[in-house]
């Protein structure tokens, strides 16, 4: 039998004799059948967390991509002794997603089995995302109710494991409302059909005699309030109710494995409101919900409450935000139907708010939606020290809710804690990320933790609340769960699990036998010190630190994501290529059991195919900059471990220096490279891809060309910073500049100064180097600035290495005065109120560089465009190049694929269009692949200038 103990540690080093012929009989079997059992250290080390406080190694994967592959791992899981846990996307804040035994990864069963319109169903396979089920609904008028944070990439398997509810659930009602039949596969074997009048076998007529054997008992003391979901939901066992089908959803994947789900649909053309309504506090915003409910019964789909902490981190990233009432706790009502004029007034005059705001623009609406989204991560990050779920998901009766808050609040202070809280106040609900004091090496300080759980959890009882309102018990809370039922009622959780799962095989540990709440923390594992060659200023200089900004919360492996993050993962698919993926073999890397610290191959591995685009700095809610970490990896690896490096680091890794060096021949350099057999040549020897072109090197630099300009004695107007790129590549952008903006009467130089920002030898982590060349960049540059003459640069990537990796590198003085005074082009023009061209009947193609939408923001840019009166068309993702990324020998099949999720489409689709690309990598992925010429905005500007005369 299966030993746990064994199976924590690291499986390959300490497991006992007996499990380990158990693994590997199980992956021969499985094998016979067409299943991998994937047991290499690289693969475990991405399942072993989730987004919970737990780490536990997995013995092995199972990436499963037909329902028969799960039929396969049970049959041999249980022959084996090994236990078996599902995962969806892996967002599950309370640890239910990870496991000792197999791990089966279920996003490969994600096919929409059939949308029934007439029933209003869907037929669905587990690993379906949440956000393709809409989709795949929305042509009939329908969606599915529920729907979480995470919607973007949790699936309706996972939904399914924890009754997950969402922000909606007050109108649509929980996962276990919308479930109506399941096709399941219980622990003991038996596969059976649950669902109004399907016949019982004899696993679900067990299950119903024990509802009939305690109708009292489970009449009292089970769905008592909507938001119960702690614990087994037993009362679907009672006979006036007989949904065997719901009574699993909830179980955490301990009683049954889901293999198919046919799901209820709502109407999706009902037109919905938000109001905003703001209060001192949460506290007084929870109080105003009993009246809100009393207002509009039936009509509110969602009242969501909101802490000021957590907008003020969004507007502290420069990320803008709708205008909102006074006050510094909201709710967020959501309204149901047309007429919602009078509707409003009655909910503003019960809830009493300090003021209050009807939105109506749908993208006000949606911004506002998206912090709440964003909740979860935005909280972990809006504390002096890093915060922690685990008291996440608290659940009271709504009538109470305001004495709860209050009174949790006060077990905070006495516990010397800090959270912020928020969550679907109008069911009760409270999530919170807390300050727990977590020391890495010291499993003692999960003492308070502990206390303060339990304090939490005794003091819940008597407002009758649920310690889980949506995320399930797992690891985090199964423990507790004496304190919240009596024992009549964990003695029949045990019941439930024997007659389901006899082996214990399923997920075990969760709900019935739980583990304790403090074996496995990850916060307070032994962490390798790393002294790292950036300053990681959000991280006290600490990788580790920085590393485990990653929490789980998965935005980064969402099929269809939004922003930039991130592109290998669309390309490949592979958890490994996610910025997930690669946090997790930092991690592992670092204060882990299986890697061999940095130095490990598959560290080399996960970061491969990181584009450093820098998309996940903005994009993730943690904040992880995973572009930043791989500099760090690659400067420890190669300068500090002494690992050889690729030959393409000293080539396009130095890039403007050759660049420089060239510049007197370049027009020779150029005239050799179209020869077929140097091209090959020079390929290879600087590691490019045999099917990339070599960008041609400028005849005259930008500022060679602008030498021979008369100067004028006083100081001009603008100054142009030369970038590498911009002087030895693309002069025209520079000199469109200076077109444009003379013809607006300014008078504009071009600094002469040699200042590179060294970004190639940042992304390659050369990081020593780079220090020298950003000190000598800013030196040379700060003295433009320092004048008060607007100093411009013309390539994104260049400004934000100046705006962000050169304070990563260097604290004098001079850095910040370069990254807080020199401005792009469209913020010259928006600052001095330049003139725009008339652009009406222009449409215009944009791809932003991942550098300018991370950093700099690309909003300034498409104001000038819509202020010209050009249709813009602004690219989501990355274009796929990402500087040295794409030309280099290996990566050009998945830079292609990257530029066919939004870029070459949007091209193929606007053949008419103008191509706006300010950054070089992107002009040259447009070219390469799209053989079209793309410009700068500064091109496109001169090329339609209007005089200032």
């Amino acid at each position: 039998m299966w030993s746990p103990v064994n199976a924590r540690a690291d499986f390959g080093d300490r497991a006992g004799t007996d499990a380990l012929d158990g693994l590997r009989e199980a992956s021969d079997v499985l094998a016979g059948a067409g299943v991998e059992l994937d047991v290499t250290s690289a693969t475990r080390a991405l399942y072993t967390s989730d987004a919970s406080l737990y780490r536990v190694v997995p013995a092995g994967v199972v990436r499963a991509r037909h329902v028969d592959d799960i039929a396969a791992v049970h049959d041999t899981a249980r022959a084996a002794g090994l236990p078996v846990t599902m995962r969806g996307a892996g967002t599950s804040i309370a640890g239910n997603a990870i496991g000792e035994g197999i791990v089966i990864d279920t996003r490969g069963l994600n096919r929409v089995l059939e949308i029934d319109r007439e029933a209003r169903t869907a037929r669905v396979e587990p690993g379906v995302v949440h956000a393709d089920l809409q989709r795949a609904a929305a042509p009939h008028r329908l969606r599915f109710g529920p729907d979480p944070s995470t919607h973007t990439r949790c699936t309706i398997g996972g939904m399914i494991g924890n009754n997950a509810c969402g922000s909606r659930a007050l109108g649509y009602g929980r996962t276990a409302d919308n479930v109506e039949s399941l096709k399941v596969l219980f622990g003991n074997g038996e596969l059976a059909d649950l669902g109004p009048g399907t016949p019982y076998g004899d696993t679900a007529q067990r299950l119903a005699d024990i509802g009939a054997a305690h109708l009292v008992h489970l009449r009292t003391e089970f769905g008592r309030f909507g938001r119960q979901v702690s614990g087994y939901s037993l009362e679907h066992l009672l006979p006036e109710r007989q949904r065997l089908d719901r009574a699993l959803v909830g179980s955490e994947g301990t009683l049954a494995t889901v293999l198919e789900a046919t799901v209820r649909l709502v109407d999706d053309d009902v037109v919905r409101t938000l109001v905003v309504l703001g209060y001192a506090s949460m506290a007084d915003a929870a109080d105003a919900v009993p009246s809100l409910l009393a207002a509009a019964p039936g009509r509110l789909i969602a009242c969501e409450g909101m802490d000021a902490r957590i907008v003020d981190l969004v507007r502290a990233k420069g990320t803008p935000v709708p205008e909102l009432p006074r006050g510094s706790g909201w709710l967020f009502v959501e309204i149901a139907g047309d007429d919602v004029r009078s509707l409003v007034g009655a909910l503003v005059a019960a809830g009493e708010p300090l003021g209050w705001r009807q939105v109506d623009d749908p993208r006000e609406s949606a911004a506002l939606w998206r912090i709440r989204e964003d909740g979860a991560g935005l909280a972990g990050r809006s504390l002096p020290t890093p915060a922690y779920g685990g008291w996440e998901d608290a659940a009271v009766p709504p009538a109470r809710l305001g004495e709860w808050l209050r009174d949790f609040e006060a077990l905070l202070v006495d516990f010397g804690l800090q959270g912020v809280p928020y969550g679907h106040f109008g069911d009760g609900c409270v999530h919170c990320r807390i300050d727990f004091p977590f020391h890495p090496g010291d499993p003692a300080s999960a003492g308070v933790f502990r206390e303060f759980m339990t304090a939490c959890a005794t003091r819940l009882r008597g407002y009758g609340g649920s310690l889980s309102g949506e995320h399930g018990d797992g690891r985090v809370r199964g423990e507790l769960l004496p304190l919240m039922y009596d024992e009549q009622s964990i003695a029949l959780f045990g019941q439930v699990k024997a007659i389901c799962d006899p082996d214990n095989l399923l997920n075990p540990g969760i709900i019935a036998d739980p583990v304790p709440i403090t074996d496995d923390l990850w916060p307070v594992r032994q962490r390798a010190t790393v002294r790292a060659g950036l300053r990681l200023l959000h991280d006290a200089g600490d990788l580790g630190t920085a590393v485990h900004r990653c929490t789980g919360v998965g935005k980064c492996v969402a099929p269809r994501p939004g922003g930039v993050m991130c592109p290998s993962y669309l390309a490949t698919r592979d958890e490994r290529d996610s910025t997930r993926g690669r946090a997790r073999t930092l991690q592992e890397a670092l204060d882990g059991t299986l890697l061999a610290g940095l130095a490990d191959p598959a560290v080399d591995t996960a970061l491969d195919l990181c584009l450093s685009c820098k998309g996940c700095s903005t994009d993730c809610p943690s904040g992880v900059d995973m572009a930043t970490y791989k500099s760090e990896v690659l400067h420890q690896r190669h300068d500090v471990q002494g690992i050889r490096r690729p030959r393409s680091h000293f080539f396009l890794g130095q890039l403007p220096r050759w660049a420089r060096l060239l510049a007197p021949v370049a027009r020779l350099n150029n005239l050799l490279l179209r020869l077929p057999f140097v091209a090959a040549i020079a390929k290879r020897a600087a590691g490019i891809d045999a099917r990339r072109a070599v960008p041609e090197f400028a005849s005259s630099t930008l500022r060679r060309s602008t030498r021979r300009r008369p100067m004028s004695p006083s100081e001009p107007d603008v100054w142009i910073w030369a970038d590498s790129f911009t002087d030895h590549f693309l002069p025209q952008s520079g000199t469109a500049a200076i077109a444009y903006l003379e013809a607006q009467g300014l008078r504009v130089e071009v600094i002469q100064d040699d200042a590179c920002c060294g970004l190639t030898w940042i992304t390659t982590g050369q990081l020593d180097r780079a220090r020298s060349i950003v000190s000598r960049a800013a030196r040379a540059l700060a003295p433009y600035v320092r004048s008060g003459v607007p100093v411009i640069a013309l390539e994104p990537s260049c400004l934000a290495t100046l705006r962000s990796d050169a304070r990563e590198l260097c604290d004098a003085v001079e850095v910040d005065v370069v990254a807080d005074g020199v401005l792009s082009f469209a913020e010259l023009v928006t600052r001095l109120d330049l003139p725009v061209p008339d652009l009406s009947g222009v449409r215009v193609v944009a791809q932003p560089h991942c550098h300018q939408n991370a950093v700099l923001g690309w909003d300034v840019d498409q104001r000038l465009l819509e202020k010209a009166g050009a249709q813009v068309v602004r690219v989501q993702g990355c274009c796929g190049l990402a500087g040295n990324f794409g030309v280099e020998k290996g990566h050009y099949d998945v830079s292609v694929t990257v530029a066919e999720t939004h870029l070459l489409p949007a091209l193929r689709e606007h053949v008419d269009a103008v191509v706006l690309a300010d950054g070089m990598s992107c002009r040259l992925q447009v070219g390469d692949l799209g053989d079209i010429s793309a410009m700068h905005l500064a091109e496109l500007f001169a090329a339609h200038r209007p005089s200032s005369h």
